[in-house]
């Protein structure tokens, strides 16, 4: 029976046992279909399940449909598109979840040494800026203002305090590096 043919119904009786028949019968290739999409056969018989359920209830619109096995097709890979998305994200936590959940790990003490070692060399080189320069950087990194805020306190250009910031921030490179 050729689908375009089967389309022509024009009871809704007749188009709810022309969607079951077509359904049935491209079942066994969209099951196929769909478990090598999501690789897993409970997932495809889910995206299957999907996939029927929203033809029955897109079923007033079959008369109007030309290819209704393609119309089927299409429904049952957005449900499986739609099942992996959702099984991707359940799976993808965010790395705000998964720091909130880890263990704080205690910082050895070679770390704590480095880490002060590194606080007194940038300390030292700060020396080396000018003036305007160390006032921008320690606003940034210590304060942690924005440069919005910067700008607004030492009464210049956002601009100019992003300038003072790279600048400082390439001296520091230059004298801690040199070191």
């Amino acid at each position: 029976m050729n689908d375009l043919a089967l389309i022509s119904c024009q009871t809704a009786v007749d188009a709810d046992e022309i969607l079951l028949d077509t359904f049935n019968r491209t079942r066994d290739q969209l099951l196929g279909s769909l478990r090598r999409m999501l690789g897993n056969p409970e997932d495809a018989q889910d995206a299957l399940q999907n996939a029927f359920l929203r033809c029955w209830q897109g079923r007033a619109a079959v008369p109007y449909v030309r290819n209704l096995r393609a119309w089927i097709w299409r429904v049952s890979l957005n449900a499986g598109r739609d099942l992996r998305d959702q099984v991707w994200r359940r799976r993808a936590k965010s790395l705000d979840a998964v720091e909130a959940t880890a263990c704080d790990a205690e910082e050895s003490a070679a770390d704590a040494l480095v880490e002060s070692e590194e606080k007194q060399r940038v300390s030292g080189a700060l020396v080396h800026l000018r003036p305007e320069e160390r006032e921008v950087f320690l606003m940034r990194q210590e304060k942690e203002l924005p440069y919005v805020q910067i700008a607004r306190q030492r009464g210049c250009p956002v601009g100019t305090a992003k300038t003072l910031m790279r600048m400082a921030v390439l001296k520091l490179r230059q004298t801690v590096g040199n070191n």
